[in-house]
């Protein structure tokens, strides 16, 4: 199936038309266990650019990731780049092997922290490790929670957080019944 022909399908059958075409990569929730680590192989180079249109989208104008003079004369010597993209980033890199056309929704991002920093010009990459699973109260969908662990071309620990998604049970998905 082309990637036009899920399009044509229309918001009622655009699921069912994902889930039975080649394009969808995402697990379903009986797919995931507990405890697997998914080292997601996609990584990204952030650029200057990237950092900067980040914080024009989200109006953050904090100097210490847009004012080169002013990160200079902090400890960290130059520019950081936004957290919130990095976290948003690693979300993005970590589709494709999770939740790519299985998800019904992310319900929440917890337990966020920044151990070090990242820098114009770093590359990251991501892997997300199995927490916890259960099954909604009808038994139709599955709540999942993932520790996300972000790292730099160093290997150094640069972001980490939980991410809980609602994913479709394959057997519920819809079209498949």
């Amino acid at each position: 199936m082309e990637p036009s022909d899920v399009r044509a399908a229309g918001p009622h059958t655009f699921l069912s038309t994902l889930a039975h075409s080649n394009l969808m990569s995402g697990l379903y929730y009986e797919e995931f266990d507990v405890d697997e680590t998914i080292e997601h192989d996609r990584r990204r180079t952030i650029s200057e650019s990237d950092n900067q249109r980040f914080c024009d989208m989200t109006m953050n104008q904090q100097p210490l990731h847009l004012d080169r003079e002013f990160a200079a004369e902090t400890e960290f010597g130059e520019r950081l780049v936004n957290g919130l993209y990095t976290m948003s980033l690693a979300v993005g890199l970590s589709i494709p092997e999770t939740t790519d056309g299985t998800i019904v929704a992310n319900l929440s991002y917890d337990d966020v922290s920044h151990p070090n920093p990242v820098f114009c010009g770093d590359t990251i990459r991501a892997r997300s490790t199995i927490a916890d699973k259960r099954e909604t109260s009808d038994g139709e969908r599955g709540v999942v929670t993932m520790r996300v662990e972000v790292f730099n071309q160093r290997d150094d620990l640069v972001c980490e957080f939980d991410r809980t998604v609602l994913s479709l049970k394959r057997e519920h998905a819809e079209g498949d019944e």
